[in-house]
């Protein structure tokens, strides 16, 4: 069966579209907003416009998902930031939209599901990081992302494959952007861990390839160096004022490994200078 359902059409999943697109496979596509429909049509996407919330789902869910053999789940928590200390409310609302979302899979012709997840899942552990590693999230954004990759995994109504991407670089994405000449930054000697959006998608497409199911990868490029020196250079290039990092402290932070994909996949990373 070539033919691929994406929930959420965002940032990634537009882009991945167009390439599965390219590579044969026809392509359902949902969006929340009824104003892209018309751009995902004219891409030759079948548009369906569906919302989950933690009670329902708004939508032909339904048809959006029969048919096709592969579910590719991209939608973000929107829980940045929010600490469980913090937080004014613990409601799992994400965890509670895939649980509302689940029992559709499992009545549909879906047979593999992909969910994009992120690295923050591993929270703020020092050093370096594999799929061996256990997560632990301190963000309520990384604690439900967890929980609703457990979900999928102890389901055997479908075979499900989480990847966990670091940061989204791209084109127009670039967190030197909103870092530019702040001041006082921490962790000036801490790693980064970042992915283009071009290795985001040639991931996913080798994953659906090879029919890796059942599985986690890290998504992150081989490409660290410090924070201090990654947003010092990228500042000099986009002739933005540069950050200021403090050194007062020692710095602490993660190195996330993605050999797994290179060596399950047999991947290469196309972005290996971010």
């Amino acid at each position: 069966m070539r033919q691929i359902s994406i929930l959420g059409c965002g940032w990634l999943g537009l882009p991945l579209a167009k390439a599965l697109l390219t590579n044969g496979f026809s392509v359902k596509g949902s969006t929340t907003s009824e104003g892209k429909l018309s751009t995902l049509k004219s891409l030759g996407i079948n548009p369906f416009l569906i919302a989950l919330d933690s009670k329902n789902i708004t939508g032909a869910i339904e048809d959006f998902l029969n048919g096709s053999e592969t579910l590719i789940i991209d939608i973000p928590p929107q829980l940045r930031g929010k600490n469980l200390e913090t937080s004014a409310s613990n409601e799992k609302v994400f965890v509670e939209k895939i649980k509302t979302l689940i029992p559709y899979i499992e009545k549909s012709t879906i047979k593999n599901v992909l969910f994009i997840s992120s690295t923050s899942v591993y929270g703020e552990i020092n050093g370096m990081i594999s799929e061996e590693t256990v997560p632990k999230p301190n963000t309520e954004s990384g604690k439900q992302l967890l929980e609703a990759e457990s979900l999928f995994q102890n389901n055997n109504n479908f075979k499900s494959t989480i990847l966990r991407f670091g940061g989204l670089i791209g084109e127009d994405r670039n967190p030197i952007k909103s870092l530019a000449g702040k001041v006082n930054l921490e962790n000036p000697k801490t790693p980064i861990n970042f992915i283009h959006q071009e290795d985001c998608i040639g991931i996913i497409l080798k994953i659906i390839a090879t029919d890796f199911w059942n599985e986690i990868y890290n998504g992150v490029s081989p490409f660290h160096p410090t924070r201090e020196t990654y947003y010092t250079q990228k500042a000099t290039e986009l002739a933005l004022p540069l950050p200021q990092f403090d050194h007062s402290n020692p710095s602490i932070g993660k190195l996330i490994l993605s050999d797994k994909v290179e060596t399950d996949l047999g991947y290469s990373f196309i972005k290996t200078n971010l």
